[in-house]
């Protein structure tokens, strides 16, 4: 019985400590040829870094796999199957178009873990295809829905043109890249905008460079005929120079001009074409001086990559992996039950400036974040013009005539 009783106690010791020496491996995948697939992965290594250094999680190592969906729906999916079967990966994280996101949810729903989803606006397409709870319980989409971006824009316009009366818009105009992401943007604005007296909407779509288009011509003529008062683009960081540069040779400068891609590239803000430009987003720089949280990423992130984090899809990552570690610690387990109750306990104190929870949306069950800000590209900087809580300047206004 003694015999039996080591044999017993040495076991249970080589099982903990076989425990305490293995890994959390954690999938993530992006888009690596856009800005925000190369900094939001390069943010999720930086947190990764973080909690390993800080001892980990559950006497375990954090090892994030990353796998680049290219932007496709097949290569998305591709990258699930590879992840769950051959890194076995215990939970996913990232993503950023609608269109990639939209071929990973079969296999997302085929392997069951939970995913920690930094991407896909699209609900039409990507929330649609989800399905209600308990069906999709497993996906926590930190994210806003095109709708819930949808609505805070339309919230941050009313209470710009309440406070400074000398802008006004009557006319929006929507240049779209043709993928899902795009597509959704324009029905969503149609939506929103279009069902309001006071807007009158257009828009059209383009080939977005990252998907091998560039030239905006017919767009951008299309819009200038329109004479928006608000000139919103929704692509990718590749088209938001070259656009820019058609537009001033076309001299196309409308009140406002405002760009919607999930990141900028970086040192966009250097560019001459850059003054005044307006944008959608979560984060900037600028919110280091009222958020400790964003300012020890930023100053992190820049000590590790030597170069300045240029799109929210980095600080949205960075989160992502602090709430899916949290999450198995308060779980005690990578199980996909325990860990979903523990993640819906959710309170977060991110770099973003806001408090991430989980809550119910239109269909799904966990959503994180469902506001965006307005912001503007003043002297290089990005500050943020609305909400007017965290406002770091006020919008300089009208866009300034190309010479």
């Amino acid at each position: 019985m003694k015999r039996m009783m080591l044999v017993l106690a040495v076991l249970v010791l080589f099982a903990g400590s076989a425990f305490a020496q293995g890994t959390i491996k954690i999938g993530g995948i992006w888009t690596l040829a856009d800005i925000t697939g190369k900094q939001g992965s390069a943010a999720a290594q930086l947190a990764v870094d973080e909690i390993n250094a800080a001892g980990g999680v559950l006497g375990k190592k954090l090892e994030l796999i990353v796998v680049d969906d290219e932007g496709k729906a097949d290569k998305a999916a591709a990258a699930v199957e590879k992840l769950a079967t051959v890194d076995k990966v215990d939970v996913f994280i990232g993503g950023m178009a609608s269109g990639a996101e939209l071929g990973k949810i079969p296999a997302f729903k085929k392997y069951g873990k939970v995913v920690m989803s930094t991407g896909a606006a699209g609900s039409a397409t990507v929330e649609k295809a989800l399905g209600p709870s308990p069906e999709s319980d497993f996906y926590f989409h930190l994210h806003p829905w095109d709708y819930n971006q949808g609505a805070s824009y339309a919230e941050g316009w009313d209470a710009i043109q309440k406070k400074y009366p000398q802008i006004q818009i009557k006319k929006i105009f929507l240049a779209y890249e043709e993928g899902a992401f795009g597509k959704s943007s324009w029905d969503a604005t149609k939506v929103l905008f279009g069902s309001d007296k006071r807007y009158t909407i257009d828009g059209a779509s383009f080939k977005s460079a990252l998907l091998g288009g560039g030239d905006y011509t017919a767009v951008l003529e299309a819009a200038k005929a329109f004479k928006p008062d608000l000139f919103i683009w929704a692509g990718y960081d590749a088209d938001a120079l070259p656009m820019l540069e058609q537009a001033k040779a076309m001299k196309f400068s409308p009140g406002i001009y405002l760009g919607a891609p999930p990141g900028w590239p970086i040192g966009f803000g250097s560019s001459k074409l850059a003054r005044n430009v307006m944008l959608y987003g979560m984060w900037s720089p600028a919110i280091n001086d009222i958020n400790q949280v964003s300012a020890k990423f930023y100053k992190n992130y820049i000590a590790k990559y030597r170069e300045e984090p240029a799109t929210y899809f980095a600080p949205l990552a960075y989160s992502a992996v602090y709430i899916v570690a949290e999450g198995i610690k308060a779980a005690g387990t990578t199980e996909t039950g325990p860990l979903v109750k523990a993640l819906e306990q959710t309170k977060y104190v991110s770099p973003l400036g806001e408090v991430i929870t989980f809550k119910p949306s239109n269909i799904i069950k966990h959503q994180g974040i469902t506001r965006q800000k307005i912001l503007q590209w003043q002297n290089g900087i990005q500050e943020v013009i609305w909400p007017f809580e965290t406002a770091t300047a006020e919008p300089v206004y009208p866009f300034p005539a190309w010479k």
